[in-house]
């Protein structure tokens, strides 16, 4: 089934904030503290992370870009300005696919999408997050990402993966 990539508007704020937390209970169960993992994907969760992609998206906070299919949003990305990345020009802040919808490229695909808005800004570079219990974080290496750093807060541990330079990475891309 074809799968569109778009940028985000307002309106899909419920479809990204759904997959947000879908996402976060089919990634992380039995990964990390039950309690924790109920707190980040309760309604209230949802309610919040919906308000909060309306205004990133309507104020332009970050580059937002979905992945549709049949009519639903299956997937997202989301890039910007570096929260806590010193020496990096952009930060890829989320990356989420609903597990029915991974194997296909819809990831590569955001991922690509993302990349060349923020070089379109004028990055050269790219960090991001990734929690170290994360299946994704090799996904990440094998995407040209290499780890630099991490920090704990709490339960969780977080491990920095960079690529130094976008260029390889846009060259490889669909």
């Amino acid at each position: 089934m074809a799968v569109t990539i778009r940028p985000a508007t307002p309106a899909d704020a419920p479809g990204i904030a759904h997959i947000h937390v879908t996402s976060w209970r089919e990634t992380y169960a039995g990964l990390i503290p039950d309690d924790f993992l109920n707190r980040m994907t309760s309604d209230d969760m949802r309610a919040r992370r919906e308000a909060n992609w309306q205004r990133t998206i309507a104020d332009h906070l970050e580059d937002v870009w979905i992945a549709v299919q049949e009519g639903r949003v299956v997937a997202f990305a989301s890039a910007g300005p570096p929260r806590d990345h010193p020496g990096h020009d952009a930060e890829l802040t989320t990356l989420y696919c609903l597990q029915a919808s991974q194997g296909h490229g819809t990831g590569r695909a955001l991922l690509a999408a993302v990349t060349q808005a923020v070089a379109d800004r004028g990055a050269r570079n790219l960090a991001l997050w990734v929690l170290d219990v994360n299946p994704t974080r090799q996904w990440y290496a094998r995407q040209g990402a290499r780890e630099a750093g991490s920090k704990t807060d709490g339960p969780l541990t977080e491990i920095r993966m960079v690529w130094d330079d976008l260029s390889p990475l846009l060259s490889r891309l669909p």
